[in-house]
């Protein structure tokens, strides 16, 4: 009779305990998952979290409306506030979901809207303003009788190019907007204080 290996006997013990996890009910022994007890992280917690805002204030109290420059990396799905190459503020943002969708290249800041609205994203409301149908298109869905179209709110809104700008936003982790740069709802004013229409801003991958 042959006995097992080490390597063997390590990979029959796995295989035994994963065999007991599976038939429990649930999947689970005394209420901890499989994932747990191997320290595997499920796919909801393996979403790359990004790095808070950093913010410096010795740079940012120099910082104007006629000195500021900002940097979007979408590679890193950060923005930066710049003076003379040096970072004020360096930010998570969620950029275009798609290829093409936030475009690379040299802009200026067009407009600036503390309280901007889509014209193309947002909801369906009632005379009420009770939402009867959410997350629609403008574009391509077709308002239900008696509702009309409310745009997504759009705070602190720095306009760059038709269709894209800066605003307050959610920040999964990734990017995930239809074109806009999104920033924490904390930062964004921050930004829109220190540019002006004309304040350079740099798109690169």
């Amino acid at each position: 009779m042959r006995f097992p290996t080490l390597r063997n006997f390590r990979g029959f013990s796995f295989a035994l305990v994963v065999g007991v996890v599976l038939a429990w009910p649930g999947g689970s022994v005394c209420g901890a998952s499989l994932f747990g007890l191997f320290g595997v992280k499920k796919a909801s917690e393996s979403l790359h979290k990004q790095d808070p805002p950093k913010v410096s204030p010795r740079v940012l109290d120099q910082v104007t409306p006629d000195n500021a420059r900002v940097l979007i990396s979408l590679g890193k799905q950060r923005a930066y506030l710049l003076l003379n190459g040096e970072v004020a503020i360096d930010t998570p943002i969620s950029s275009g979901k798609a290829a093409g969708m936030t475009p690379t290249g040299s802009y200026q800041v067009q407009e600036k809207d503390p309280d901007h609205r889509s014209n193309v994203y947002g909801n369906f409301v009632d005379s009420r303003g009770r939402i009867v149908r959410a997350g629609v298109s403008a574009r391509i869905d077709s308002a239900p009788s008696g509702t009309h179209f409310d745009g997504a709110p759009m705070y602190w809104f720095m306009r760059i190019v038709e269709g894209v700008g800066m605003h307050t936003g959610i920040l999964p982790g990734y990017a995930a907007s239809h074109g806009c740069i999104r920033m924490p709802a904390e930062i964004a004013p921050m930004f829109y204080q220190k540019v002006k229409v004309g304040t350079p801003v740099e798109v690169v991958h």
